[in-house]
């Protein structure tokens, strides 16, 4: 009987909690949930600041009174009893103000740690604490790397992206690191929809380590009209900082068991030549004398775009000659909103050959382009929310495209000899799904008769060209 008092008394109070913390907001007429910050730690995610298999950054979230912020690691143990042998590391906290509120951002980097050894790691104040994570840290040797990559998630990140992720993870569980080519929020200070990113991806992102390039949706515009990086971007991730001066956590490598992995912020090559030059440079350094088997570049705007009518010549001009000279294998890209896979080699030449890099762009939001059908293109899909699976095992990089359906919509893989010359494999004449190619149904409906013909043009020339093959 006390026992139902009690719970009768405190039951207002509780009511109260979850009226505040579920209170929606409203942004441009727009309602949706809010994420205010607590003395509990959220947004947590892991990432890079060294060497992948000797350390493991991890970053997180509190409200503006939690000052002295800890994390906690152990070797991973299957009983429960390693808590009170845990070790502590005080953070680096950040404090921010995001929507006119201040809150804290903290950033553990464990050192010194084991290769090939699970751990298991927790944040929070000392009281306050978040669950428990387990990661793995990396090899010292060149063995086997798996790892997910998505194209724009942008909009409609908490209804629609977050079946993008998660079939992701159900596909590949085990995934050594998550690639993101930009555009991962739609406006970049708009602290609930970083905040539909982070729910969305959930405790996901507390296991699988994260590389983040921005796109243009990560820039805002300051008082004078420059483009200035999101306010979020640097505090709330745990990136390294190895890049050209003033790219800061946007333009970064990191050697993953015998991959290098390369981000380049194109926004910024974009918006200035004197960066473009600057990144191109820094790039050259950092590729030439790379002891690694194989190397994956990733940034948001394409070398050659998929969306009809939009092009990055210069971005192009620039970066597609050093891709070749120094033989990167794979672009992984983003912003066109429609999906295309192929290679730059002139029609009626072999493609099994490439002399160039794969170039991959792909979307895993809801918000679609007109597919542009080009001749570089090998596999493309329009109106697709897909999410892209890719193991690297010594001599052969296998590529997998899913829809968030789960099936199979585009597979290769690329051989590599040992003069480093790859091979390509097309596996995707034995899926089951025919090229989804359609216009989007708002497109449809939007386009005067003249555009429906010329679409239906480019349509036919490419399902021809397909059919020469």
């Amino acid at each position: 009987m006390i026992l139902f008092k009690m719970n009768l008394y405190f039951k207002p109070f509780l009511f109260v909690f979850i009226a505040i913390s579920l209170s929606p907001s409203v942004v441009n007429g727009q309602v949706s949930k809010s994420y205010p910050a607590s003395l509990f730690p959220d947004r947590v995610i892991l990432g890079f600041k060294g060497n992948p298999a000797f350390s493991q950054a991890v970053n997180w979230r509190t409200d503006s009174t939690v000052l002295e912020a800890v994390a906690a690691i152990h070797e991973a143990d299957p009983s429960p009893d390693f808590q009170k042998n845990a070790k502590l590391i005080k953070a680096k906290t950040q404090q921010v103000e995001i929507d006119g509120r201040l809150v804290n951002y903290h950033e553990v980097d464990f050192t010194d740690l084991k290769p090939a050894t699970q751990y298991v790691c927790r944040v929070g104040n000392g009281t306050q604490w978040s669950e428990w994570y387990h990661f793995k840290t990396a090899s010292e040797k060149n063995d086997p790397v798996s790892f997910l990559y998505f194209g724009d998630a942008q909009n409609d990140v908490r209804s629609l992206w977050s079946r993008a992720i998660r079939g992701a993870f159900t596909t590949l569980p085990k995934a050594d690191l998550i690639i993101h080519a930009g555009d991962l929020i739609n406006r970049a200070n708009i602290d609930y929809e970083w905040g539909e990113w982070f729910e969305a991806g959930g405790w996901i992102n507390g296991m699988i380590p994260s590389l983040s390039s921005p796109g243009n949706h990560e820039y805002y515009k300051d008082a004078n009209q420059n483009g200035v990086l999101s306010k979020h971007w640097r505090p709330q991730f745990a990136l390294p900082e190895n890049g050209p001066e003033g790219l800061d956590e946007t333009a970064y490598f990191v050697d993953y068991q015998g991959v290098r992995f390369i981000s380049l912020n194109s926004q910024e090559a974009i918006n200035s030549a004197d960066v473009m030059e600057k990144q191109a440079k820094w790039f050259e350094e950092n590729i030439k004398d790379n002891p690694n088997r194989w190397t994956v570049v990733f940034h948001h705007h394409p070398i050659y775009s998929t969306a009809n009518g939009r092009d990055n010549a210069k971005w192009r001009e620039k970066m597609e000659p050093l891709y070749k000279k120094y033989h990167v294998d794979i672009v992984l890209q983003g912003h066109d909103h429609t999906y295309a896979r192929g290679i730059n080699i002139p029609l009626g030449q072999v493609r099994k050959k490439p002399d160039g890099p794969i170039y991959v762009v792909s979307v895993s939001g809801p918000k679609m382009y007109e597919l542009g059908l080009e001749n570089w293109m090998d596999r493309a899909a329009s109106n697709t929310q897909l999410y892209q699976v890719l193991d690297v095992n010594h001599n052969k990089l296998s590529f997998k495209a899913y829809t968030v359906n789960g099936d199979t919509y585009d597979a290769f893989d690329l051989v590599k000899d040992q003069k480093g010359q790859n091979t390509l494999v097309e596996l995707s004449g034995s899926l089951k799904m025919q090229e989804r190619l359609n216009l989007p149904e708002d497109l449809q409906k939007r386009f005067k008769e003249a555009d429906l013909k010329e679409y239906n043009e480019r349509f036919l020339k490419y399902k021809q060209r397909k059919s020469n093959k």
